[in-house]
């Protein structure tokens, strides 16, 4: 098996996902009496940091801080790395640039994935600087898939809850009705024909496969599927 890197920490609930969702990916493929789990090295980073920085549009000030922490886990072991939140994805390129071991993209691979089910007009949901930018419709585009963002209050709202209540650890059911108002919205005036959970906080509030009758694509697991894949495969 390869040494994993996990970048962390945007933010913590997520962070934890990500490590369950490893571990239990391969008890499932190795049984579960099996103890033959991957090694892992996470680096949780200073949210803060990275989001201050963008806040203040310093793109080139975020990706180095990224980079140096992913540089962190090579110099620690890891042969290869992945960034557990969808936002810095913004600057995968730049990253990717100036790192010193390969990314497995958030926004690639579940692109892969919205190609094999189908779908041709995605909702995103994620934060605002994620919903503002084009980087999964620019990707997506690859597979002939459209990808648009909420109404501007819509998109202020989201990034409200995720920045009040779930960056926090916090998940209430009332948030989750309210998301999922918005996109029954986005279904009937924007025929959106699936949601794409941009933003790995959301995937612990929607942990089905579909609501309202769409699917919608868990990043955080689509993710680790080609994380460990690519760890099991050396």
């Amino acid at each position: 098996m390869e040494t994993i890197g996990i970048i962390g920490g945007l933010g913590p609930e997520a962070t934890v996902d990500y490590y369950k969702e490893m571990i239990g990916l391969v008890a499932q493929k190795n049984g579960e009496e099996s103890l033959n789990y991957p090694e892992i090295i996470v680096y949780s980073v200073n949210m803060e940091t990275f989001i201050g920085r963008l806040r203040k549009k310093d793109y080139s000030g975020a990706a180095g801080y990224i980079a140096g922490c992913i540089n962190k886990l090579a110099a620690a072991g890891a042969t290869f790395a992945a960034i557990s939140a969808n936002t810095p994805h913004l600057l995968f390129n730049e990253i990717q640039k100036n790192v010193s071991i390969p990314l497995v993209s958030i926004v690639e691979t579940c692109r892969i994935r919205a190609e094999q089910l189908g779908v041709k007009r995605c909702g995103l949901l994620g934060t605002e600087f994620t919903m503002n930018a084009s980087f999964y419709a620019d990707e997506f585009a690859q597979s002939n898939i459209e990808v648009v963002s909420p109404e501007k209050v819509d998109i202020e709202r989201i990034n409200e809850l995720l920045f009040t209540e779930m960056e926090h650890g916090i998940f209430k059911e009332r948030s989750k009705s309210e998301i999922l108002e918005i996109v029954g919205k986005m279904i009937e005036k924007q025929k959106i024909d699936a949601v794409i959970l941009g933003c790995t906080e959301f995937p612990i509030l929607f942990r089905d496969k579909q609501y309202l009758g769409i699917p919608f694509l868990n990043t955080t697991r689509i993710h680790v599927e080609a994380i460990i894949e690519r760890s099991l495969d050396k």
